[in-house]
Order: C-alpha cells, then structure tokens, then sequence
C-alpha cells in the first residue's frame, strides 16, 4: 500500500484522438497512486479544466483500458487564452488557474501534440505546474524521437497501401493514397515505404507534376502496369511562394449555392492530385482518403509499450515533483525536456533523413529533380 503524499494531480487529454491515449492515462495513474499521489481526471480537454469538470479516478478506473482506442476522458481542440464562451472568444487563463487551485493541484499533466504543448506552456507561464506527454499521429513534436499514436496510424496507412495495390494489379490504375500528417511528412513517409509506395510526395520536398507523371510513365513503359501514389496532406508542389502552394492544396471544386448562403466545397490534395495525373498520362487513377480512419482502433503493442514507459516515467517525475517538463523518448531512455524548448516547436522530416535515403535507393519517386 502507498503512502498518502496529501498530494494531488490532474490529468486531461486535449487536441486530436488517437490510438494510446488511455494507455498512458492507466500508465500515469497507476504510477503517480503507487508513489501515493491521488490523481483527478479533467474531461473534454482544457475545457473542462476551465468548466470545472472532473472525475476521480481509482485503479479500478483504469483497468483494462490499455488496448481501448481513444480516451474516456474525451478531449478537445480549446484553448484556455483563446476559448469560445457563450458565443464570443475569451481569455480564459485565469479560470483555469483559479480551478486548478480550486482543485488543490500539485501538476496538471496534458497528454497532446503541438498546440498542447503550447497551451500547457502558457499555462506555466501563468504560474501553474505542469507535465506533458507527446501525443500525435504527426510525430512532430520536437525533442522527442517519436509521439505516442504515431506508429499505430502507420500501421493503419500502410495496411491501406498493402490493400490498394490488389485493386491497382487488377485494374492497371494509378492509385493514389491520401495521408495525414499536417505540415509534417512523417507518417506518409512511414506508410509509403513500408507499403511499397511508387511516389511518395511529403511536405518538406516540393513536388514538380512533370517528375511524378515521368516517373509514373517510365514505370509503364517497364512493363509495370500500376502504380501507388502515397500523399501527405500537407504536400505543396514547386512554387516560389509558399502561401501560393497552399493555396493550390485547398482549390476550391465547386461553389452550391444553398438557401442560408454559399458553402465552398474544396477538392483535398489526394483528389486533384489523382485528376492531375490521369490527364497527363492517360492512365486510370482513383483516389483514397484514409481521414479519420487512421486515429482509430487499437494502440499497436510498440504503442503499448511506449505508453506504460512514458506514464511510468511521468509517475516517477510526479513524485520527485518534476515539474514544467515534457517526457520524451531519446534514444532507448525516456528523459525531461524543459516544455520551453518544446513548445512553438515542430520536428518535420530532414532531407537527408535515412528513411528518404532509403526510399530513394529502391527507386522511389518523391517529385523533386534529384539525380543519383
């Protein structure tokens, strides 16, 4: 049995679902109750820290939720400085402090990507102790190796990839798989070389349309009478302007009129991209956006595991009262890293990553002009 420290932490999951969420939500509780530190649960994100909305949490809460999807704490994209009250955004700050205090916290610990890394850093800097875990499917967080839910999301892209090459083989097509990742190409890049991706197109590498359909043409001209196009969200083509390639990213298709206004429907990357290639080679293209799809279901056991040590080293943090730091995996150790260094931060994909170098050894196209 712990000793009671009289001391008390609370935990809330915010930004993004995704696989591992409630494996370290068990891997925290149960570390922080063993070093006898009670442990409070913050639904629906900083939301509910600024509501006021909780829920205890006991051992017997968290048994048997390693393996579930998703966090029974829910979650939410709100910011505490920039939240949405009765209709109009407020600053919320000192709310949310003032429950914090109300609640007799020790540390609040934020398990999220990015923005939560950023929202629990302000909320440092307005007096709070806080713990981070990085959370994203993105695995872009800086200073850590890799995010909790990242290698679950691959998975899921690369199973798609290995299905869609039945239906490209049988039909002769280009097919073309829509991946997340926001700005960063981590996840496309994963997915695409485990699943054999022909043309890999990630933000950090400008695509040039030329090069892709060449490449795509050349395949033909071989004999190899399909193709697996893998594209990342985020992918820009060559331009001189960046804010001009996004733009082209979020092409309006076509504008409906409807009786309470206008609603532009915008054609994502994956579909103009298939529409693109069809016309210049002539050959079939469908597309695949995976969405959502790649959030759910359950953590990977790599994700398991990276979970329970994450939580498990935030649990022994907590109790030598660790505070304002992020946990993050280095190398084959779990280490704190000042939140300041963290936030603001995002970790994108190095040209000269060796995943790329790899990729393009095996003949992968990633749409630049590069000569090897």
């Amino acid at each position: 049995m712990a000793v009671n420290t009289g001391r008390t932490i609370g935990i809330l999951t915010a930004g993004g679902d995704c696989p591992g969420l409630n494996a370290v939500i068990r891997a925290v509780a149960k570390a922080a109750m063993h070093n006898g530190i009670k442990v409070v649960g913050i639904l629906d994100g900083f939301r509910g820290l600024v509501e006021n909305r909780t829920v205890p949490i006991e051992n017997i809460n968290v048994s048997g939720i390693l393996t579930q999807g998703g966090t029974f704490l829910g979650s939410s994209r709100d910011k505490p400085h920039k939240m949405l009250m009765g209709g109009k955004t407020m600053d919320m700050t000192e709310v949310a402090v003032a429950n914090y205090h109300g609640l007799r916290l020790d540390c609040l610990v934020c398990l999220g990507g990015n923005g939560t890394q950023k929202n629990a850093y302000r909320l440092q800097q307005a007096g709070l102790n806080v713990l981070t875990l990085p959370k994203t499917i993105d695995n872009d967080v800086a200073e850590t190796d890799i995010t909790f839910g990242f290698d679950s999301a691959m998975n899921i892209a690369t199973e798609a990839i290995d299905r869609l090459h039945t239906t490209a083989t049988s039909h002769h097509r280009i097919m073309v798989c829509e991946i997340m990742g926001h700005d960063a190409g981590w996840l496309c890049l994963g997915a695409g070389i485990a699943g054999g991706a022909d043309v890999i197109l990630i933000p950090e590498i400008p695509y040039d349309l030329d090069v892709v359909s060449e490449s795509l043409l050349n395949r033909r001209r071989s004999g190899k009478r399909f193709s697996i196009v893998a594209v990342a969200e985020g992918a820009l083509p060559v331009t001189n302007d960046k804010s001009e390639g996004k733009a082209k990213n979020k092409a309006v298709k076509e504008t409906r009129s409807l009786e309470n206004g206008v609603v532009l429907v915008q054609e994502s990357i994956g579909s103009r991209l298939a529409r693109e290639l069809q016309q210049r080679t002539g050959v079939e293209a469908r597309v695949t956006t995976l969405g959502h799809i790649q959030r759910g279901g359950t953590p990977t056991p790599f994700d398991r595991l990276l979970c329970t040590r994450l939580g498990a080293a935030a649990g022994e943090l907590l109790a030598r009262k660790k505070y304002n730091v992020m946990v993050a995996l280095k190398g084959q150790h779990c280490e704190a890293v000042p939140l300041k260094k963290v936030s603001g931060k995002t970790r994108i994909v190095p040209p000269d990553h060796s995943w790329i170098e790899a990729a393009r050894l095996v003949e992968t196209c990633f749409g630049d002009k590069v000569v090897r």
